[in-house]
């Protein structure tokens, strides 16, 4: 098929690009940034074409979907921190109704729309594992932006578009130099300063399994007007993951808790005000904060019985594949 990954020199849109061409289609991306050479060229060399372009901008973006069968559509400012909610609303809102338009126009044959678990926000201790259905209850403008992105979907398959949506849990593996990668240096240490009791669920996913579950929204006749939780076979305690995080790069990790967040939340507030001006993204900010409070367990059946999702990556497995990656690109 011919192809279009918006987003896609990203982390997990590099791995989405690469199963594509593996299985034969031609490959476009569309992304604003022109991506890590040692991630990208391979792909130029076997023919994926890259346009370095925002989803902002209607000509380049109208060119870039012109004969495509099906869009993947998982451009994004999520790694922004800095410019706030309109930047969320003008790249994740206006930027899907912008895709979708131009998908209209060209007679696209289907959309997957890359959402987030976080339009859920925080399941009560109660309602784990929660799933599609679950209360719509987003606790950051990113997933506010994602909440209304899904909204304008809703409206295009309405109008009789073909648009299956995926939500994402906590996606980690090879390639991800953000989040999963602090992680697994503070575990190497051996201490993890833990806020709160660590007793509430992370639902991780492997890129390798999303990948997967992408293919087969897109692949699926039925999975038309759709919604999809993509997540890994377990959802796990902070505690159990930090453990095992810390095993498997054969390290034993001892937890220091600190029951009090207000300090490390002004400081947090504190590191965003310093780099600002400098527009780098701080070790530490309020958004990643939440990691620390946010409940996220789910059930993926829907996924499984309507897509046949199986996620072949088990948690242990894709920790030490990550971490081979880490250590293979100098990064542990």
């Amino acid at each position: 098929m011919k192809v279009l990954v918006t987003g896609g020199a990203g982390f997990t849109g590099i791995h989405l690009v690469r199963a594509l061409v593996e299985r034969g289609d031609a490959v476009t991306v569309l992304d604003i940034s022109a991506g890590n050479p040692l991630d990208t060229n391979p792909l130029k060399s076997q023919g994926v074409n890259f346009i370095i372009a925002s989803v902002a901008n209607k000509d380049q973006l109208e060119m870039a979907v012109s004969g495509q069968e099906v869009i993947f559509h998982l451009a994004s400012a999520f790694r922004d921190i800095h410019q706030g909610a309109p930047l969320f609303h003008k790249v994740d809102v206006e930027g899907t109704q912008r895709l979708l338009e131009a998908a209209r126009l060209a007679g696209t044959r289907r959309v997957v729309h890359c959402s987030t678990q976080g339009v859920h926000g925080s399941l009560p201790a109660d309602r784990v594992p929660g799933n599609e259905d679950s209360a719509i209850a987003p606790i950051d403008y990113y997933c506010e932006a994602k909440v209304a992105a899904e909204a304008v979907c809703d409206k295009y398959v309405a109008a009789g578009m073909d648009i299956v949506n995926v939500r994402p849990t906590s996606i980690y593996g090879p390639g991800d130099t953000h989040g999963w990668l602090k992680l697994f240096r503070m575990c190497k240490k051996g201490r993890f300063l833990m806020l709160g009791s660590g007793k509430i669920f992370n639902h991780p996913v492997f890129v390798g399994n999303l990948v997967d579950g992408f293919l087969l929204a897109a692949d699926v006749p039925g999975a038309r007007g759709r919604t999809y939780l993509l997540g890994d076979d377990a959802y796990v305690s902070l505690n159990e993951l930090v453990k095992l995080i810390g095993r498997v790069q054969g390290t034993e990790v001892r937890l220091y808790r600190f029951p009090w967040p207000a300090p490390v939340h002004a400081l947090a507030y504190f590191m965003e005000v310093a780099s600002k001006p400098f527009n780098y993204e701080p070790p530490l900010f309020r958004r990643r904060l939440t990691w620390f409070g946010t409940n996220r367990g789910w059930d993926i059946s829907r996924a499984r019985t309507e897509l046949g999702f199986r996620p072949r990556v088990n948690l242990e497995e894709g920790l030490k594949l990550t971490m081979e990656w880490y250590q293979s690109r100098g990064l542990l």
